[in-house]
């Protein structure tokens, strides 16, 4: 929902950041059997317009729930150093694509 509020090249960098987060609750709702798509469909719905920003996927039931009275916190601090690092990965691989892809050249 952020990308879209963003122009330019910056709205690649929001939306493509948002795909690869996606990744978590897609891989919780296969993982417990859940219709996935119809679960990640309802789930963003929810998370539209911060409607319910705190819902997430039950691994054991496999249904959404308001992970506050789940008992589940997650960290701002651990979110910010998963990215930070996801990132300052995501540029290392392309460091060495481009020093592997100039030896070659030669």
């Amino acid at each position: 929902a952020k990308s879209t509020t963003i122009s330019g090249v910056d709205r690649l960098v929001y939306a493509t950041i948002a795909d690869a987060l996606e990744v978590i609750p897609r891989t919780l709702a296969e993982n417990c059997g859940a219709d996935t798509i119809r679960l990640i469909t309802k789930l963003r719905a929810e998370h539209f317009g911060d409607k319910n920003p705190n819902l997430g996927i039950n691994g054991v039931t496999g249904k959404l729930e308001d992970m506050t009275k789940a008992g589940v916190w997650d960290t701002f601090e651990v979110k910010v150093q998963s990215l930070k690092t996801a990132i300052e990965s995501s540029c290392m691989l392309l460091r060495i694509d481009d020093i592997v892809s100039g030896i070659s050249r030669k």
